[in-house]
């Protein structure tokens, strides 16, 4: 016999017992029995929810592993990525940087006479005018001061 089966025998003979039992005794044992029957439930139900606990912690902890795997593998790839563009740019900054002395030689080479005249007209700080040094309204001379053809000096005088 299965325990299926020695259940539902079971069954039976506690619903026969049942019928033939007296009131005040009918009724203890149905409390009894729903009592049971309520732990019952709340074990199985508890148990299932647990079990199911587990199941869903399990698969959460492998979904974590996977993704921290695929992150890894990612972050792999996107480093070599990085690397491989700094290098390219590496690369090309040191021929920006030859071609910019390239042109610094060309340029210190060129005649050294016509350098040393540029460096002579170019002015210093000190020989910028101020703000104060620039005439005003009052300094320009006006049309009675400027000097006429009777004013100037003849080589015989």
């Amino acid at each position: 016999m299965d325990k299926k089966d020695v259940e539902k025998a079971a069954l039976k003979a506690g619903k026969k017992i049942i019928a033939h039992t007296p009131e005040p005794v009918k009724e203890k044992i149905e409390e009894k029995v729903k009592e049971k029957a309520k732990e019952k439930f709340v074990e199985k139900t508890e148990g299932k929810l647990q079990e199911k606990a587990n199941e869903a912690s399990e698969k959460l902890q492998e979904t974590k592993e996977k993704n921290a795997q695929k992150v890894h593998g990612k972050g792999e790839d996107a480093k070599e990525k990085l690397q491989d563009v700094l290098l390219s740019v590496k690369d090309k900054l040191s021929d920006v940087k030859e071609a910019g002395e390239n042109f610094q030689e060309k340029v210190s080479s060129s005649d050294d006479k016509e350098k040393s005249k540029n460096k002579r007209k170019i002015k210093g700080v000190n020989q910028i005018k101020k703000a104060t040094d620039i005439k005003s309204s009052t300094k320009i001379k006006s049309s009675n001061d400027i000097k006429s053809s009777t004013d100037l000096k003849t080589m015989g005088s």
